[in-house]
């Protein structure tokens, strides 16, 4: 079953992509629908909020090609009614014999689609694309993750990211850093800013680098959607600070605390914030580690070594072999001549066993 799935939720979680970001509150969801001859007749995402969820943009183009087809969805099909209708109604209205999801509903008010559509004589097919030991596969390290992630935790998903080479270095021994990585790399984690709702930075890059932390595009122009500026540490940020910008949308966290931090970040984003990412420097990364509040890896490795300088991570609480914090890879590409790596906790982290 998984097999014979794979390449449409494959193709679903690939539509989703081109919602990135876009959906909040909402989830991002991708959708395929097969005619009953089991080709590929429509795609779908979910619109921004408010419009359509993704089984509904796919329906609406599939038309009566999905009357005794089947539906494969990243996302259980919802249940309820918000600004739209239950997806699950749809469905069963459209006529299709099977649906497939890769992860069912967490959110109470909105599962339960799985259970109306087998109770209305449909095939479900559930949790197709999980991993053994019940994670979700690549549906969750795409655009669904971080609101995923929130839905279980209640608290946003926070991504660190960092270029490095492969010593493990961010700076030289001199403490340049500009540039480890390709123009390529660069482009790629500019434009990746706006998947997020906040990005933080410590005190200490703040003060010595005078980052911006604007979301651009490949040509360097802002993108429309920009997260929120956090610098978090207890020195003062200059009033000139590029990083305070024009728009209101800059925040001081004056705390140590990584769990204080996030959830500073939560009330000041607004309900729904799910996504934040976690820039630098080297010691801040190493609290939110140590603290086991990172939930997602982004790597961009140069092929270069520097053999001494700044590490990439200080001070993640490791002293023995023990207590290393191990990983999963769950995606890795080139971008130009850099590696780029998506990694996960390979155990459940202290979020899930503190907020349950």
């Amino acid at each position: 079953m998984r097999e014979r799935f794979a390449p449409y939720m494959d193709l679903a979680a690939r539509t989703a992509e081109k919602q990135w970001g876009t959906t909040r509150p909402n989830p991002t969801v991708g959708a395929v629908v097969l005619d009953a001859d089991g080709n590929v007749v429509a795609t779908g995402a979910t619109e921004p909020a408010g419009g359509r969820h993704a089984e509904i943009v796919a329906l609406d183009a599939a038309g009566d090609r999905a009357r005794g087809g089947s539906i494969i969805v990243t996302l259980e099909p919802c249940n309820h009614t918000g600004r739209t209708g239950p997806c699950a109604s749809r469905i069963l209205e459209e006529g299709l014999a099977t649906v497939v999801y890769a992860v069912g509903d967490p959110n109470p008010v909105a599962s339960g689609g799985a259970e109306r559509l087998a109770a209305g004589g449909i095939e479900v097919h559930a949790d197709v694309g999980m991993t053994a030991d019940g994670r979700g596969a690549d549906v969750l390290v795409g655009p669904l993750g971080s609101w995923y992630h929130l839905a279980r935790t209640g608290l946003p998903q926070v991504t660190w990211k960092y270029a490095a080479s492969l010593d493990g270095r961010s700076a030289a021994a001199d403490g340049t850093s500009q540039w480890i990585t390709g123009t390529e790399a660069r482009a790629h984690t500019l434009a990746r800013r706006s998947l997020h709702d906040a990005i933080v930075v410590g005190s200490g890059t703040a003060l010595a680098d005078d980052p911006a932390l604007t979301a651009r595009d490949a040509q360097g122009r802002l993108l429309e959607r920009q997260p929120l500026r956090c610098v978090m540490g207890e020195s003062e940020v200059p009033s000139g600070a590029r990083v305070r910008g024009d728009d209101g949308r800059f925040l001081p966290l004056r705390t140590r605390d990584p769990l204080t931090a996030i959830r500073s970040i939560a009330s000041a984003a607004g309900p729904g914030t799910e996504s934040i990412l976690l820039e630098g420097g080297p010691r801040l990364a190493g609290a939110f580690v140590q603290a086991g509040m990172v939930n997602r890896i982004e790597a961009y490795i140069a092929p270069a070594l520097l053999g001494a300088g700044t590490s990439a991570l200080v001070g993640a609480g490791v002293d023995t072999i023990e207590q290393t914090h191990r990983f999963t890879i769950e995606a890795i590409e080139m971008i130009g001549s850099d590696l780029f790596a998506v990694l996960t906790p390979r155990l459940r982290g202290p979020i899930e066993q503190r907020e349950g």
